[in-house]
C-alpha cells in the first residue's frame, strides 16, 4: 500500500527519515512530495492509501481524485484544512496528532508575550510578568503547557474550557472559570487556544476586549477566524493601552501594523509548530497512526465520525 506524504511546508529532513523508517519497515510504500502544486497533489494521490499533510488544503476534489484513500492524518492538532464532511462521505478516517507540538506553539506563547512586555525591545522602560494574572482560553495539551511555564514566571492562572471538567483544571494548579466575560474582565493576559468552529469564528472581538484590565495584551496562537478584526480594532483605537500578539497574520495585518505599530506584532506565518522537536514528533506520529489504521483499524485520534 502507498503512503503519500505532502507538505507545502516540508518536515526537517530528520523526520522525513523516521516517516520512511515506519512506512518502510511495515512493508508499505512512500511517496514524498514537498512545496508541490495542486496538481500534483491530485496526481500523487491518485493511489494512495494513507496521505499525511501539514497544513495543506485536503477538500472533496482532492478525495474524488483518489479512490483508494482509507486515511489522512494531519500532523498536528488543527484540523480545520481537512474536510471532514467530504471525507466522512468516501469512507476516508481523518485525525490529527494531538499534543505533538503543544510544547513548541506554548513557549512561542511567551516568546511573544515577553517581547511586547519589554516594548518589543526598543530600548523604554517595560513590565514583568510576575505576579501579573493570565487567562487560558480552551486547556487542553497546549493551554495545559502553557500553564505550566507560566507557573515558572510566578503569575496567577486561570482557565476557561466548558468540555474540561473543573477538578481536572484544579489540579495543574489552576484556578476554573465558567464565563468567557470573567476570562477577560480578571486577567492581564489572555492566550486563545480555541478550535475555529461555527460558534467561535468571529467570537473575539470588542465588547471582550474592552473588558481587559489597564495594559491588557491579548495572545492569539489559535486561528485568525475567531477573531472579529474590525471588533478588534475599534478596541485598540479606544485603548491605546492594550496590545494584540498573534502567531496567524490578520487578513488586515496592514491596518493594524500601521494603526498601532510597536502595540502590535504577528508572526510572517504560522509559526507555532515550527520548531525542530515538534516537526520531527508530530511526523513519526502521523506515519505511526496511518500504518495502525491501514494495518487493523486503529483510530484513537479520528476527527470524523
Amino acid at each position: 500500500m502507498k503512503v503519500l506524504v505532502f507538505t507545502e511546508k516540508p518536515f526537517a529532513e530528520a523526520a522525513v527519515k523516521a516517516i520512511a523508517n515506519v512506512v518502510n519497515a511495515s512493508g508499505n510504500e512512500l511517496e514524498l512530495v514537498e512545496r508541490g502544486t495542486r496538481e500534483d497533489l491530485l496526481n500523487a494521490v491518485k493511489d494512495a492509501e494513507g496521505l499525511i499533510v501539514r497544513s495543506d488544503v485536503i477538500d472533496a476534489e482532492v478525495m474524488e481524485h483518489a479512490p483508494k484513500l482509507k486515511v489522512i492524518v494531519r500532523a498536528g492538532a488543527g484540523y480545520d484544512n481537512i474536510d471532514l464532511k467530504a471525507a466522512t462521505e468516501h469512507g476516508i478516517c481523518v485525525m490529527n496528532t494531538p499534543g505533538q507540538n503543544s510544547n513548541a506553539v506554548a513557549e512561542l506563547v511567551f516568546g511573544m508575550v515577553v517581547m511586547m512586555c519589554r516594548n518589543q525591545y526598543n530600548g523604554t522602560s517595560g513590565s514583568e510578568l510576575k505576579g501579573k494574572s493570565l487567562g487560558i482560553y480552551a486547556f487542553g495539551q497546549v493551554g495545559r503547557n502553557v500553564a505550566r511555564i507560566a507557573k515558572g514566571f510566578d503569575m496567577k492562572i486561570e482557565a476557561l474550557d466548558v468540555f474540561v471538567p473543573d477538578a481536572v483544571i484544579e489540579a495543574e494548579g489552576v484556578k476554573p472559570l465558567h464565563s468567557v466575560d470573567e476570562l477577560f474582565s480578571q486577567n492581564d493576559f489572555v492566550s486563545l487556544h480555541i478550535p475555529a468552529t461555527p460558534e467561535t469564528k468571529g467570537s473575539i472581538g470588542y465588547d471582550l476586549v474592552m473588558k481587559m484590565p489597564k495594559n491588557g495584551v491579548l495572545i492569539n496562537t489559535a486561528r485568525k477566524e475567531v477573531i472579529d478584526e474590525a471588533g478588534l480594532i475599534k478596541a485598540l483605537e479606544e485603548r491605546p493601552d492594550l496590545r494584540y500578539v498573534s502567531d496567524i497574520k490578520p487578513a488586515t495585518a496592514e491596518e493594524f501594523e500601521k494603526k498601532f505599530a510597536s502595540r502590535v506584532f504577528f508572526t510572517p506565518k504560522k509559526m507555532g509548530a515550527q520548531t525542530a522537536e515538534a516537526n520531527f514528533n508530530a511526523g513519526v506520529a502521523a506515519a505511526e497512526q496511518v500504518i495502525a489504521y491501514l494495518k487493523d483499524g486503529w483510530n484513537k485520534f479520528q476527527v470524523n465520525k
